[in-house]
């Protein structure tokens, strides 16, 4: 039997750098690997050959089974705050890096396996995976991709062929996780926690050389890199907000120091808009709904400056000073993202006046209007056709007034396609695909992946993809973590 080809070539250099938080370990045996998605463009990014990945030996790679001699794949320890409550040992309990792979930009990625079977750090679980999840993470995060919101990718789903145990029995998979690390607030909660400083000031310089390299140069590295942090977070969450994600499970351990978005559990696309919002069937509380989601990225980069506090000074609280300074940053950074975000959105080369924003968003609410069919219609409006977004209103006088405060800005209707897209992962479509998939029917997922990887192009036979779910799905809807 044939290793991988001398193309794959994985480097260790996380589990050399940073041993203490790597934990050799081998993914468990798959009884009969089948392929169930490949991203062939990405594996073309990552020098991959898709032919070879198709193989049975490509397969075998992509489970874990076979990687190239000399590496040895790791389960990475890290801490977390899971709503709230701070857990010091968490870790990959089913998950592995294989390593790090070139990417065609000159830079490094993770390869990383989900679903490959338990470690130590399993806390009880299984450490598999079912089909549906990972294909769930496929789509939504390829999606995100397209969308222009940095993320995690996803190069494979391989079906195990062995069952999974939740409520029912599942037919079990393995996803194969592109990443430009996998460092998140949590691996230095948990360096911090260890009480080794040296081990601390090493995660962080590995952090700035991976990811943040002009941190290198200011008077101070380690506040730099939490002020880039910061500004990534920002960014990124305020990018979620104009496209309606919620991401459902923002613990620290799923906060990124890259600044993408990664682990899609109970994630979902909000359709009729509310700030309430919350599709996690653990989320009792509401605490990581959509309209929370600022809040909570602001309060997790907190513990991230209480983790990195040794590194910013030795003067204890000049060092509290320089991350309450620095982490005050993030509110000014969300708002001009989500403020010339949303400025795109209404077509608009300004920032919108604020009473325009807000009367609109109240009227969205206050009417159940599906978030993503009103960007989209408000093109139509630009150039003059108001009766598509009109129609999705009960308060007709409502919109019509905010029509005509709107439309005397001068909207540019064309730019507007450009950044509200027509197809999203639309929950319904989501897990009828799903469904499909769990039965071995692919095409299902094959024509949702075709409409959400290129959200911005409105094609003949794709309405369905386009539409809000029918009254009947329920209002209702939950995401689960699949484990």
């Amino acid at each position: 039997m044939s290793i991988a080809p001398a193309t794959v070539t994985l480097s260790d250099h996380f589990a050399r750098t940073l041993p203490e938080l790597a934990l050799a370990w081998q993914a468990e045996h798959a009884p009969a690997p089948n392929l169930l998605a490949l991203n062939e463009r990405l594996a073309a990014e990552l020098g991959l050959d898709a032919a070879w990945l198709r193989s049975p030996d490509g397969l075998r790679l992509l489970v874990g089974e076979h990687v190239p001699d000399g590496v040895t794949p790791v389960a990475q320890a890290y801490a977390g705050h899971q709503f709230g409550h701070y857990a010091p040992r968490l870790g990959d309990g089913r998950a592995l890096l294989l390593g790090e792979v070139a990417h065609a930009d000159g830079s490094s990625r993770d390869l990383h396996l989900k679903g490959s079977g338990r470690t130590p750090f399993a806390r009880g679980g299984d450490g598999l995976a079912a089909v549906g999840p990972m294909l769930r993470e496929y789509v939504v995060s390829e999606a995100m991709n397209a969308l222009g919101i940095p993320t995690t990718r996803s190069l494979a789903v391989v079906a195990t062929g062995r069952p999974v145990r939740r409520e029912t029995v599942l037919p079990g998979a393995v996803l194969a996780r592109v990443a430009s690390s996998h460092l998140r607030v949590g691996s230095f909660q948990y360096a911090r926690a260890t009480g080794d400083v040296d081990l601390l000031r090493r995660l962080a310089d590995h952090a700035i050389d991976r990811h943040h390299p002009a941190a290198a140069d200011a008077a101070n590295r380690y506040l730099a890199l939490f002020e880039a942090v910061v500004a990534a977070q920002a960014s990124l969450v305020a990018r979620w907000m104009l496209v309606g994600f919620v991401h459902g499970v923002m613990n620290t351990d799923n906060t990124t120091i890259s600044g993408e978005t990664i682990d899609y559990g109970p994630c979902a696309f909000m359709e009729a808009f509310d700030p309430a919002t919350v599709y996690s069937s653990i989320d009792h509380a509401g605490r990581y709904a959509y309209g929370n989601q600022p809040r909570v990225a602001e309060w997790n980069l907190a513990r991230l400056a209480e983790a990195l506090l040794p590194l910013f000074s030795d003067d204890e609280e000049q060092g509290v000073a320089q991350a309450v300074e620095a982490l005050g940053a993030f509110r000014g950074r969300y708002n001009d993202t989500w403020s010339a975000g949303m400025a795109a959105k209404l077509g608009l080369d300004r920032p919108a006046p604020a009473p325009l924003v807000d009367d609109l968003l109240t009227l969205l609410q206050d009417n159940h209007v599906d978030h993503t069919s009103f960007f989209r219609r408000l093109g139509a409006a630009a150039d003059g056709d108001t009766e598509p977004a009109r129609e999705l209103f009960l308060d007709l006088a409502g919109i019509d007034a905010w029509l005509a405060r709107w439309r005397a800005h001068g909207p540019d209707a064309a730019a507007m396609r450009l950044v509200n897209p027509a197809y999203i992962p639309r929950n319904h479509l989501v897990e009828e695909a799903l469904a499909a998939a769990t039965t071995g029917d692919l095409a299902p997922l094959e024509r949702l992946l075709d409409a959400v990887t290129a959200p911005y192009d409105e094609r003949p036979g794709l309405d369905r993809y386009a539409e809000p779910a029918p009254a009947d799905f329920g209002a209702a809807y939950q995401t689960f973590c699949g484990t």
